[in-house]
């Protein structure tokens, strides 16, 4: 419940502070977790990025202060942090379909987006395989590319550089390379507290690089490691249900180190794959 209970008390900081602009990192530092960690849970357990939750709690509330008839439209844009009144019209009605100015009119549909609130709902009917592991550090060598703080603008930057390195020859170079554990192609998400965000396509290798490829060493940490095959699509899936069925009641939280997907066999009808989660223990209170 202790996790259940972190979550909804960064919610109650967003509802504190949404006429502001609501600090990512102050947010998942109340829930315990990385801002990425904590971006990630709520979006598969919302089922809508956390940014664009902001946006339809900030624009309810605009709604309702237009209705009332005392502000103008550039007063509400601007206290729900709009400096543009383009802006803040394009968001408003990406939200209700119609502009700030028509919701001032009596009679108008508009569109309420109610504070969200977590709780455990126990599902258990469908097994996961997974094993919990200690492991040292180790390397990898491969290509990256920098990630965007707000999470969901990462789902362009990463499925096309997989698409390049799939045209390129990267993929088949990585594959000569490949001589550490895991065995497999990987996707790292490198997304700490102390550096700079990065997506990484690599493979685990001790051996000489070229130029073109970079390494980055996966620090020593405990692994949650799932198990999991179908297709390419399956695997969100499972991370999905990794954070809102097994992760609340498992004893463990996030641990300080990257997400990692294992590509054992990266066909993408008959994908057999794993997915690496560091944790550590729960502190009992």
């Amino acid at each position: 419940m202790e996790w259940i209970e972190r979550l909804n008390d960064a919610i109650k900081y967003i509802e504190e502070n949404v006429v502001n602009d609501v600090d990512l990192d102050e947010v998942a530092k109340i829930a315990c977790c990385s801002t990425y960690h904590f971006q990630r849970m709520f979006s598969y357990m919302a089922d809508i990025p956390l940014s664009e939750y902001i946006r339809r709690r900030k624009m309810s509330l605009a709604a309702v202060d237009l209705q009332s008839g005392n502000c103008k439209v550039i007063e509400v844009g601007l206290k729900y942090g709009y400096d543009s009144p383009t802006a803040f019209n394009r968001a408003f009605k990406n939200v209700h379909g119609i502009t700030p100015s028509s919701a001032k009119a009596s009679g108008v549909r508009l569109k309420a987006y109610p504070p969200i609130s977590f709780r455990i709902t126990i599902k258990g009917d469908c097994e996961m395989n997974y094993k919990i592991e200690k492991k040292e550090a180790f390397r990898i060598v491969g290509i990256s590319s920098p990630l965007e703080k707000e999470i969901e603008k990462n789902f362009e930057i990463v499925p096309a550089m997989w698409g390049k390195a799939a045209t390129d020859g990267t993929i088949p170079k990585l594959a000569t390379l490949m001589d550490g554990m895991p065995k497999g192609l990987l996707g790292v998400s490198s997304c700490n507290e102390r550096e700079d965000w990065r997506y990484y396509i690599a493979v685990a290798s001790n051996g000489p690089i070229s130029d073109a490829l970079e390494e980055y060493t996966i620090p020593a940490t405990t692994w949650a490691i799932f198990e999991g095959e179908g297709t390419n699509e399956s695997i969100q899936v499972l991370e999905k249900r990794i954070v809102t069925e097994w992760l609340p009641t498992s004893g463990y939280e996030y641990g300080n180190a990257p997400d990692i997907e294992v590509y054992i066999n990266p066909d993408p009808q008959n994908a057999k794959y794993e997915v690496w989660i560091p944790v550590v223990r729960k502190e009992k209170p």
